[in-house]
């Protein structure tokens, strides 16, 4: 049985950079941003690029996107957040062989529950861990304002992840990257 290697390809780097520019302006322009707590659904991109390029693209889109947006803001990066950034690309793509061959709904149920799993370690733990240890915030005072925050924007994370990735796009996307791998396993 032959593994599954990651092919990138020109279209599979133009879909990271679309993805990563896309997080980036979901995340840093259009953002409500409260100190501790940020509004933003950027993280459905970083999420979306692991589900169709697999755990390693959504990962460097994740990271590229984490540093670049620190870049742009004038923030110093964040080693917590970064690999919280990294994880919201890796995790889902790592569980999608678990649903991967399910119906609609059992995908809908997998990508769901891989999301929720995302947002705690990402979120609740490595996020809030980078406040509290790198900002000096303390843990008590935002843990209550997180875990709301937690609870509003996995619905809206989970029903936009599942729009998109239910959409046209993925055949577009999917089969752009992975057609020409198959032609050139073909020949």
């Amino acid at each position: 049985m032959q593994k599954n290697k990651q092919h990138w390809n020109v279209k599979t780097l133009v879909f990271m950079a679309l993805l990563v520019a896309l997080h980036l302006v979901l995340t840093r322009v259009l953002v409500i941003d409260l100190g501790a707590y940020r509004i933003s659904v950027g993280s459905v991109a970083t999420i979306l690029a692991g589900l169709w390029l697999g755990p390693v693209a959504g990962g460097v889109c994740g990271f590229c996107a984490d540093i670049i947006g620190c870049i742009m803001k004038g923030y110093a990066v964040n080693p917590f957040i970064t690999v919280a950034a990294i994880l919201w690309g890796v995790l889902p793509a790592l569980a999608k062989p678990l649903f991967a061959n399910r119906k609609k709904t059992g995908k809908t149920i997998g990508i769901c529950i891989s999301i929720i799993v995302t947002a705690v370690l990402s979120s609740l733990v490595l996020t809030t861990a980078g406040l509290v240890i790198m900002l000096g915030y303390n843990f008590y005072a935002i843990m209550p304002g997180r875990l709301i925050q937690f609870a509003v924007m996995i619905p809206i994370y989970c029903v936009l992840t599942c729009l998109l990735y239910f959409s046209p796009l993925t055949a577009m996307v999917v089969g752009n990257t992975t057609s020409t791998v198959l032609k050139k396993n073909a020949a």
